[in-house]
């Protein structure tokens, strides 16, 4: 689908309800754009909630734990780098 947008002052251009609706884009919320080489693309930016993601992450680790597998809690990887991990096990970087 091909919508024809016309643009307003000051550079606005209005998404259209039934768009915004489609795409769970509300006011105050962003949207990034993609330049690109035929045009650009408008893309709307997902929130993440915080709590969320902890609460499934601890529901996988008590998953984890069920089956035998002990790992850290999500809270105990703050500071961790993935490239320490290499480096303690000798893994060259390119």
């Amino acid at each position: 689908m091909t919508l024809r947008l016309k643009v307003g002052a000051k550079g606005y251009i209005v998404i259209p309800k039934s768009v915004r609706e489609a795409y769970g884009i509300s006011e105050g919320d962003y949207v990034a754009v993609e330049l690109r080489s035929d045009g650009i693309l408008l893309k709307p930016i997902r929130r993440v909630d915080r709590a969320q993601v902890l609460r499934k992450l601890e529901e996988h680790r008590k998953r984890l734990e069920k089956l035998g597998i002990v790992g850290p809690r999500p809270e105990e990887l703050a500071g961790v780098y993935l490239e320490e991990e290499f480096e303690d096990e000798g893994v060259s970087r390119r």
